[in-house]
């Protein structure tokens, strides 16, 4: 049994998916833990890399699969597998600084209420990237673009440096806590990528549960490389619409769709021209 399983989901980002478990390694000294990597069937010498990885490191797993399941899926056959008592979903993309994964545990022992735990991202330049989010209801999208209450579809970053709790988290780097996974279980594998995350910590709210930011832990992540290896650019928001529809319900889905849309012309419509 270890304290904590640490899961890493891989998909074509070989260099790193080994940094990134390479600075679990190095700078989480004290801690009980074992690793986990998926490989969603890379084409770019990921899963060689990583077999020969796992023969100088102990604790190591990897799960190599013949097609790409997704990251929820993928999340759950490493949980299923898992030892820890916590679960910690580390994107491929990360890189976890010294004894971040030992005082996000520290933090969530002493708070029972913790559902879900998240520490503060910062960019590769290292300045602070936005990780929290409130849920995406149609009552928010009318607070923001038809009563002026700007931001709430925004990630953002939640001021001072005490935890705070807050709807979601993005799953970059997402500490489940054992009364969370007893309470809500694992991810909704009818995501495929995107909402996951979203969609988790809303279980953990229904289930009485919190979703804490703690600002004092901090991991660096690349903001957005794993998932660009999914679509190019210009088409990744498309990837967003089945999850959404998921996640809302279709009734709801082309609702909020609407009020958004509809809400973006009015703002365009009554916007002050530049002087």
């Amino acid at each position: 049994m270890f304290k904590v399983s640490v899961i890493i989901v891989s998909f074509n980002t070989k260099g790193l998916t080994l940094e990134a478990v390479d600075s679990v390694y190095e700078n989480s000294s004290g801690v009980n833990f074992e690793v986990i990597v998926v490989d969603n069937n890379s084409s770019d010498g990921s899963v060689e890399s990583l077999r020969d990885f796992a023969k100088n490191y102990k604790n190591f797993l990897l799960i190599e699969n013949k097609d790409n399941l997704g990251f929820a899926k993928a999340n759950n056959q490493a949980a299923k597998k898992a030892k820890g008592e916590y679960l910690f979903l580390l994107n491929s993309d990360t890189k976890v600084l010294p004894n971040a994964i030992k005082s996000l545990l520290g933090f969530a022992d002493k708070t029972p209420d913790a559902g879900v735990v998240g520490p503060q991202l910062l960019n590769g330049d290292g300045t602070i990237q936005s990780s929290c989010v409130n849920f995406p209801t149609v009552r928010n999208a009318i607070k923001e673009y038809f009563l002026g209450k700007k931001g709430l579809f925004d990630k953002y970053v939640p001021k001072g440096k005490n935890p705070v709790i807050i709807d979601a988290l993005v799953g970059a780097a997402f500490l489940i806590t054992p009364t969370a996974l007893k309470k809500v279980g694992l991810l909704d594998e009818r995501y495929f990528f995107y909402f996951e995350d979203i969609d988790y910590c809303r279980k953990v709210k229904k289930a009485g549960l919190k979703v804490y930011y703690y600002p004092k832990v901090k991991i660096i992540h690349y903001h957005g490389v794993s998932g660009q290896k999914l679509a190019p650019q210009k088409d990744q928001w498309r990837r967003l619409i089945p999850s959404s529809k998921v996640y809302h319900g279709l009734f709801r889905h082309y609702l909020l769709t609407a009020v958004l849309w509809l809400g973006q012309k009015w703002e365009q419509l009554f916007q002050t021209p530049n002087k």
